[in-house]
């Protein structure tokens, strides 16, 4: 596998922690949580991860350098001129995911115990163009899928917007909460049409009209979401509670 670790965000919601710095070096239990990300993803002995930067690029850059890559092939897809989102994040990172190999995504404010070779068996064994990570969680804004698992739509519940991929199945579906954690074949990168700055989940809508865009369901013990001070305060206590390490 191949990954791409997406660290390019604001962090407008930590915004008391991002004001000097980026998200992706945002500290939790000493470590930054890209340091958290890249040694779970070598864990698995991925050892060529695509990070994309804007907010505060030359401090993740300089961190990787200080670190001496940890020991990995990195490379930065450079977003300083425009901000792309994940689709365009995607899109603009091509150039280095490009290849055979199977493609990791990753959320940077991600934390994770999932085996993820299991994924990548479930995958391979479901011929998914893509294969997204979801839990049972509460939110308000989910993806919709069908018994088999395909992905039918989205919807948020919360206003009712909703967004349909695939009529025929969409309101038998079920709802899941995406964990942003996503597996995609390589040859994705060839069918988005989209430009500049767009959403993935606009781009997995899209090709769900007819292509296999498939839920792997993640009952895994321990995943959180560190996008706001309380989860990362939450997540602080887990580790502290724990002691290091997953």
């Amino acid at each position: 596998m191949k990954a791409l670790l997406f660290a390019a965000g604001l962090g407008t919601r930590l915004k008391e922690h991002t004001q000097d710095k980026p998200k992706a070096l945002v500290c939790l239990a000493g470590k930054p949580l890209l340091q958290h990300a890249i040694e779970y993803l070598k864990s698995f002995g991925i050892s060529d991860i695509t990070i994309n930067v804007f907010h505060f690029a030359e401090q993740v850059i300089s961190f990787i350098e200080e670190n001496h890559s940890f020991d990995v092939n990195i490379h930065i897809s450079d977003e300083r001129e425009q901000l792309l989102d994940t689709g365009g994040g995607l899109k603009k990172a091509g150039t280095f995911l490009k290849g055979s190999d199977t493609i990791l995504i990753y959320n940077v404010d991600v934390i994770s115990n999932l085996d993820l070779n299991v994924l990548l068996h479930y995958h391979q064994q479901q011929n998914a163009l893509a294969t997204l990570v979801v839990r049972s969680r509460e939110t308000s804004r989910y993806l919709m899928f069908d018994n088999d698992l395909q992905l039918t739509g989205w919807k948020n519940f919360s206003n009712g917007e909703t967004l349909i991929s695939r009529f025929d199945s969409f309101e038998k579906s079920q709802p899941m909460a995406f964990s942003g954690i996503h597996l995609i074949q390589p040859k994705l990168l060839d069918l988005i049409t989209e430009e500049g700055k767009f959403s993935i989940m606009d781009l997995y809508l899209r090709l769900a009209k007819t292509q296999r865009i498939h839920a792997f369901v993640d009952t895994s013990g321990i995943w959180m979401d560190l996008g706001k001070p309380d989860q990362l305060q939450a997540a602080e206590m887990f580790f502290r509670d724990k002691g290091s390490g997953l």
